[in-house]
């Protein structure tokens, strides 16, 4: 496991492009035959990527959890973003195609995941967070998660949001988590951009072709930065920045939030004539 200390507003206003990078952006998360871990001091999160090849992976606690086994006070979030796997809490599988979730509930004790053909390995991406009360472990398939259309041809922005983990689909204790994907011609995600100080949040971009990138905005409203992203990288959002972005052609990505409330909708909007 690696540990992030991202720098405050202050701070990355004078950070140049390799230090911001090195704070904020969470690269090689998916490594065959590998259990890749960043914890982060925002929030306590940590960011996770998994990817069984010809065997089974076990996710372990370690020194910074201070637990006896990773889930001893955390929840989990897992989606997976490759081919057909397993993920087996406490002797019960439960079997993954790629965009299913998987909310694995605190107190669970040996997690295992592995891939139906190694060849075409399950990318389990996880997120966790502390979790001071216990939900049940339970799946969910694409087809199961709460669609929303947002957006406008005209503003570059058509999407699709899938809710999984949130007050009306998955109960957990903090952590909301889903999907969005891009329509082909729309290249802007959450613009205009918010904040929301009561969580943060962190934003896993994927589907991203080969010669095509996404730049992230961060930063303040009044003091934005930004991270080029490429395919299967994660960018950590703490509660004072905007994060919104735009791609040089169509993505999706993973968003996952904890902190003080689950509401989706609480976000404080700021104006596109007010950023700088």
């Amino acid at each position: 496991m690696q540990t992030r200390n991202v720098a405050d507003a202050t701070h990355m206003t004078r950070m140049t492009t390799a230090e911001l990078r090195a704070n904020y952006l969470v690269e090689n998360l998916f490594q065959p035959g590998t259990v890749q871990l960043v914890y982060t001091d925002v929030d306590r999160a940590i960011v996770g990527g998994i990817v069984p090849t010809t065997q089974k992976l076990a996710l372990e606690a370690s020194k910074e959890l201070a637990a006896t086994y990773f889930a001893e006070r955390r929840e989990i979030g897992v989606l997976n973003l490759g081919g057909k796997g397993t993920i087996t809490v406490d002797g019960k599988e439960f079997a993954l195609a790629k965009r299913s979730c998987l909310y694995i509930g605190r107190g669970s004790q040996k997690i295992e995941f592995s891939s139906t053909d190694a060849k075409d390995p399950s990318w389990f991406y996880l997120i966790s967070y502390p979790a001071h009360t216990t939900h049940p472990t339970r799946l969910a398939a694409e087809a199961d998660a709460e669609p929303v259309e947002l957006g406008s041809q005209r503003d570059a922005n058509q999407r699709t949001i899938l809710k999984y983990i949130h007050t009306k689909g998955i109960p957990s204790c903090q952590l909301v988590m889903g999907f969005t994907v891009l329509k082909e011609g729309s290249i802007w995600n959450t613009m205009p951009p918010h904040t929301h100080a009561r969580r943060s949040e962190v934003y896993l971009y994927i589907d991203i072709a080969a010669d095509a990138a996404v730049f992230h905005c961060m930063g303040t409203a009044q003091e934005t930065r930004h991270l080029v992203v490429h395919n299967g990288e994660a960018v950590l959002s703490p509660p004072w920045s905007i994060h919104c972005g735009a791609g040089t052609r169509n993505y999706a990505f993973v968003w996952a939030m904890g902190g003080e409330n689950q509401e989706f909708t609480d976000m404080d909007q700021i104006a596109v004539k007010d950023l700088r």
